[in-house]
Order: structure tokens, then sequence, then C-alpha cells
């Protein structure tokens, strides 16, 4: 699978919608000879799920490259904060004070300013991140006003083996209530759906290096 070729069909795709969404590249189990050519073609996000795999892979490339934005797409544990810290600029799945109030501490200490997304488990699924409907709006009112995180939008993973639209176009409405201008939604199989609902930034891995195996 030529992964540069299905990038640009990718973001074809993306453009057709949506000329400012933000496609992110996600790298996670894939090596740098696998994703070199995008980022050669001059692409700037890319995400990964797991800490100390991102640091490994892309400390160096980012000290390298200062425009490259590293998304953290998966749920973060607390011990591993600050290193995530180090190198991502994004991070799409933040969902509880604790962290909220570590990253602000990291901010303060730092002077560094990141860039949240709330993630919302909009089905309410027992083995899924996220806030309940229900604590959207105090919580992102908490991270934005008390905190004065930066909070971009909302983020969401819709149940699998059902139609995802209806839940883009939940996380939509409710990203509108609280006046934040950006959504992450939509992954591999169901990007183009997310677009049509208005999605500003995707989430494309296998859609691009084909199937995972590991």
């Amino acid at each position: 699978m030529n992964s540069l070729n299905e990038y640009y069909k990718v973001k074809s795709v993306c453009d057709h919608y949506n000329k400012n969404v933000n496609l992110i590249v996600v790298t996670k189990s894939q090596e740098f000879d696998n994703y070199k050519a995008i980022i050669d073609a001059g692409h700037i996000h890319f995400g990964e799920n797991k800490v100390q795999e991102a640091s490994r892979k892309w400390s160096n490339l980012i000290i390298a490259n200062d425009k490259i934005n590293l998304h953290l797409l998966g749920k973060l544990q607390s011990n591993k904060i600050k290193e995530a810290f180090n190198i991502f600029t994004y991070f799409h799945s933040l969902a509880d004070k604790k962290l909220a109030n570590l990253f602000y501490q990291l901010e303060s200490e730092r002077k560094t300013k990141k860039k949240y997304f709330v993630q919302v488990n909009l089905a309410s699924e027992d083995n899924k991140n996220g806030l309940s409907i229900s604590s959207v709006f105090e919580f992102v009112n908490y991270c934005k006003f008390d905190l004065n995180l930066n909070i971009l939008g909302l983020m969401c993973l819709p149940p699998f083996g059902v139609p995802a639209k209806p839940f883009f176009n939940q996380l939509k409405s409710l990203n509108d209530k609280l006046g934040l201008s950006q959504t992450s939604m939509g992954m591999s199989n169901d990007f183009e759906q997310a677009l049509q609902c208005g999605s500003t930034y995707v989430r494309v891995g296998s859609a691009i290096f084909g199937k995972r195996f590991k």
C-alpha cells in the first residue's frame, strides 16, 4: 500500500468538504519509513495514542521540524503527563478534573499553552473514556474559566456497528451550545460522515497505511 498516494486521496476528500479541515495522520504502530514521505510532502498534523511510543518516534523529528503538531488521541494516565507535555501540542481525550488540574500546573510552571478537546461518551459505553452529556457543560466551563485551558472543542468516538452520523450531529450540537469552534470527529471508517456533520479535525490511520496487525 502506497501511503503517500492514500494520504492524498484522504486529503482530497477532506478538501472537498472544507479546505480548512485538519487531517490528523495517525501513525500509531507505524515506523518512520511508512510516514516519512507524508512529512516530506509538508503535512504537519500527526496522531499517536501511547506516550512512550510517541516519544521514541517523534522527539527528534519535532526538534528538527518545529512545524509538526503531535496529537495525543488516547486516554492519558496522570503519571505520563509530564512526558506527554514535552512532545504533544494537542490532547484529544481530556475528561477529568485531576488531569485538567495537572495540565494547569504544568502550563503555569513551563509558561506553555497546549490545546485540548474534551471527550464526550455520548452512548455511555462502559469501555470508553469520556464525560456524560450531563457533565460536559460544567467541566468545560471549569477548564476554560477556572483553569484558563485552551479548550478548542469536543471529541467523540461513536459506538461501533451503528450509524455514526446521529452521534456526530449530537456532538456538533453540544459544541455549538458551548460556543466552541472546533470538533474532533471521524476516523478511517467514518471520517467522511464526520465531515458532512462539520468536523474540523479528523483522525485517519488505517485508510492511509492499511490495517494494523499488532
